[in-house]
């Protein structure tokens, strides 16, 4: 018997008007720039467990045309990054390379700017820089992922299957929680069929937080890897095989073994790719001790390198110490995998858990990063935009960068610039340089300090306002591209020995660009 069903579904939407959700909260004021610092706003809105879980059908064309028109007209919308029509993404979902095109998924909640109930909508691209919305894709439409789709990773099957394998939450009357990780297919004419029942249950020695299932193909088998928590409430990523080509059949082996320092309480979003041979694991440990590996954010994104991957002891061989993946304020979730082209694609989401950003008050919220390419250079793991970046670029300018600012005519830009001595940028920055953001470059000491202390509006003060970096300073220079987007910013330092990832809020006409000390640039506005 087929392992899977169809299920079509209709969505009609209804819901009270986003201003009344939003209650107290003085949404014109803050789109005015209400910028009295001394009046912090609350972007918490109130959203009941209910509202969070209410069925989709229950929505109506009302409320989402307000919420739609209230994100149209939001200041901090990005230019050239994924970002949703309305509500909430989070985490990419299924970065895949299938039917002639990429195809990335990503969690989402479109009627509200906080984690509701979950899908999976998508882009694909046959660039990785224009991406084409195919809309919502993968519902929480049965009893095996009632309280939403969440995590999870894809696998071309043939040339018109794509294997979707992820995590259906489920919540019971007693607010207990069960996770479930289903399968479906994905069709090129674009029907997804989701697979009967579970192929995986979590298995004991587990709590039900127990997610995230990336598939990888390694010497023809297939494996998944899996974010858990054992009953000891530690961190652990768990290993999985195929028994069959279809995918239809999975079992468990054992708790993958990397290392041998206490995970925190839980590890989400497992990625293990292999970079010319050479594995590498990507994940997002929850509670992990500073004393381990220091770290700034409320969670942070880290990897290992190690020699080799064992699957029949369920562990990768001689890794690396543990170094975070990204030393900026938001990056979390980060997903890769191995293209067909022989290049390591990754995507991660500018956000984190637990955390609102001031978007919210305009209905939504999160953004995906560039796609990187990652690479491996004497032991180090680089990050970089994908080659094919390069086809943003226009309106080339040699600018100099002086104590006083200058403007560009937006924010989104890519600037480039090679230091030798110490200096510090000024970029997001108004007229008279009382508001912007700063880079602190220290050659003597090869760091980087990002500072948003300065900017007009400020939130997650509680994880500090300041980010900072090393790089290689041995050759005396340090070379930065910045890739500035209405509300973002990538760093990535010596073509990606290092990245920082961070959100970025200002007012609009918060354009100009400072340094300390003046300072010769590259500068290209970037194509929509």
């Amino acid at each position: 018997m087929n392992n899977y069903q169809t299920f079509d579904t209709v969505y009609i939407f209804n819901y009270k008007p986003f201003s009344k959700v939003c209650q107290a909260f003085d949404i014109k004021n803050f789109l005015a720039y209400n910028l009295d610092m001394t009046n912090k706003t609350d972007y918490t809105l109130p959203w009941t467990s209910p509202e969070r879980y209410r069925s989709y059908a229950s929505y109506d064309k009302a409320y989402t045309d307000e919420i739609t028109a209230s994100v149209a007209a939001s200041t901090y919308k990005t230019t050239y990054h994924i970002q949703p029509k309305t509500g909430l993404l989070n985490d990419p979902n299924g970065f895949s390379f299938f039917n002639g095109k990429y195809h990335l998924f990503y969690q989402v909640f479109p009627y509200g700017p906080v984690h509701g109930l979950k899908s999976w909508g998508l882009m694909t691209s046959t660039d990785l820089i224009h991406w084409q919305d195919e809309g919502l894709k993968l519902f929480p439409d049965t009893v095996y992922d009632s309280h939403g789709a969440y995590s999870g990773s894809a696998l071309p099957l043939s040339d018109d299957q794509l294997f979707l394998f992820y995590t259906g939450n489920t919540r019971g009357a007693d607010k207990s929680r069960a996770a479930y990780q289903n399968g479906a297919t994905y069709s090129a004419s674009g029907e997804i069929k989701k697979f009967v029942s579970p192929l995986l249950t979590t298995p004991k020695g587990y709590t039900d937080h127990f997610r995230d299932p990336m598939i990888f193909d390694y010497q023809g088998d297939k494996y998944a890897i899996i974010g858990a928590q054992t009953a000891e409430l530690q961190g652990a990523v768990v290993l999985a095989h195929a028994n069959d080509a279809s995918l239809t059949s999975w079992e468990y082996s054992k708790q993958l073994a990397f290392t041998k320092q206490d995970m925190g309480y839980m590890i989400e979003c497992p990625n293990l790719v292999f970079i010319e041979q050479t594995p590498v694991l990507l994940f997002c440990p929850q509670g992990l001790d500073q004393a381990v590996c220091a770290y700034d954010n409320i969670f942070p994104n880290m990897y290992v390198i190690a020699d080799g991957f064992d699957p029949e002891a369920s562990s990768l061989t001689n890794t690396s110490a543990l170094h975070n993946l990204d030393d900026g304020f938001e990056v979390y979730a980060t997903q890769a995998f191995n293209a067909p082209d022989g290049r390591v694609l990754a995507s991660s989401w500018l956000g984190l858990p637990d955390l609102d950003d001031p978007s919210l008050a305009d209905g939504w919220q999160g953004i995906l990063s560039l796609v990187k390419e990652l690479t491996l250079k004497n032991g180090k793991l680089y990050q970089y935009p994908v080659a094919e970046t390069l086809s943003l670029r226009q309106n080339q300018e040699q600018i100099t960068l002086l104590d006083m600012p200058i403007a560009s005519p937006t924010n989104s830009y890519e600037l480039e610039l090679e230091i030798t001595s110490d200096n510090e940028l000024y970029l997001f920055a108004n007229a008279d340089k009382t508001s912007y953001v700063s880079l602190t470059v220290d050659m003597l000491n090869g760091t980087l300090t990002l500072n948003r202390e300065h900017l007009p509006i400020n939130w997650a003060e509680s994880y500090g306002n300041t980010r900072s970096t090393t790089f290689d300073n041995t050759t005396g220079t340090v070379k930065l591209n910045l890739f500035a987007d209405t509300s973002s910013l990538e760093i990535f330092v010596n073509d990606g020995e290092k990245v920082m990832s961070s959100r970025i809020f200002t007012a609009p006409e918060n354009t100009y660009l400072a340094a300390k000390s003046d300072i010769t640039a590259t500068l290209w506005q970037l194509k929509k």
